[in-house]
């Protein structure tokens, strides 16, 4: 039973797919072999989740590691979106974690209920980021960007990214994200990192230009780390 409904969920895919979107996101995922990648749009998958997610088979799906398509990666995302209850949520992330491939997948897994509990969610935030795993640190540290510069922010969680040492480009760039973010609200604590020039010169650079890019800094802002390049 379990195997027909694998097949079930792979013939949707392809049902789905689209030739020039596939080729468009290939471009965009280099570290994902083309065909692997059978090219469905997101607002698809995330339906495809809805209706799976109602089913007893998506139990199954969700126990199904790891697997061979970019686009069931996505789908197994989008489901765990969709658990409410923290702990189930928690637990089904962290098997999923090591399995996660690419940026894209990563930086699309959002589950609001980790914003329900967010002393829980931080903890293990910051445990994530000392992963030997390149997603699971760049999870972890895109967790405290989306749910940790706002109401729950605190000046431990930027140490706690300087402190991540990596020469992973998909790391890199989401240290440099998270502070070029982070500038916009909590200004002053990030640019004293900056200032005093704790980050590898590839991450302070990216922030500067990213944090350049925004309209929610201020041309003066801007101007000041213009000159803060390395």
């Amino acid at each position: 039973m379990r195997k027909i409904f694998m097949k079930e969920i792979y013939e949707k895919l392809v049902s789905l797919s689209d030739e020039g979107y596939k080729k468009f996101h290939s471009a965009l995922i280099p570290d994902i072999p083309p065909e692997r990648i059978i090219g469905v749009r997101v607002p698809l998958l995330r339906s495809m989740a809805k209706e799976i997610s109602v089913t007893p088979e998506a139990e199954a799906f969700l126990s199904e590691l790891p697997h061979e398509y970019y686009e069931e990666n996505n789908l197994h995302a989008f489901l765990l979106e969709r658990i409410k209850n923290y702990d189930l949520l928690i637990a089904k992330l962290e098997r999923f974690l090591p399995y996660i491939d690419n940026w894209a997948t990563c930086d699309g897994l959002r589950p609001k209920a980790l914003g329900r509990y967010p002393h829980k969610t931080a903890e293990k935030a910051l445990g994530w980021m000392k992963s030997d795993h390149t997603y699971t640190v760049r999870y972890g540290i895109g967790t405290l960007m989306n749910f940790f510069l706002g109401e729950y922010y605190a000046p431990e969680y930027p140490e706690a990214v300087v402190a991540v040492k990596s020469n992973e480009y998909y790391i890199n760039m989401m240290r440099a994200w998270y502070f070029a973010t982070a500038l916009i609200g909590h200004y002053d604590d990030i640019v004293k990192i900056l200032e005093t020039g704790r980050l590898d010169t590839f991450t302070h650079n990216k922030t500067i230009s990213k944090a350049r890019e925004s309209y929610r800094i201020t041309p003066e802002k801007k101007e000041h780390l213009k000159t803060l390049r390395k």
